[in-house]
């Protein structure tokens, strides 16, 4: 799961231009996470501020 921390985020878009899924949109300085994001964390790695987390969900 992919963790936006909108305080930080910049809203610049590196995040989108390199989701290979496309999971990722830039929507009126908004990013949206759709539901194909496969938590691969490519985004999070070029995210200048740091603003991406990959969270991976504990199981019970």
């Amino acid at each position: 799961m992919l963790k936006v921390h909108r305080d930080i985020c910049g809203y610049c878009g590196c995040c989108v231009s390199v989701c290979k899924e496309g999971a990722l949109e830039l929507i009126d300085a908004y990013l949206s996470v759709e539901e194909n994001c496969t938590s691969c964390g490519v985004c999070a790695k070029v995210c200048p501020l740091g603003a991406l987390e990959v969270v991976h969900e504990k199981q019970v």
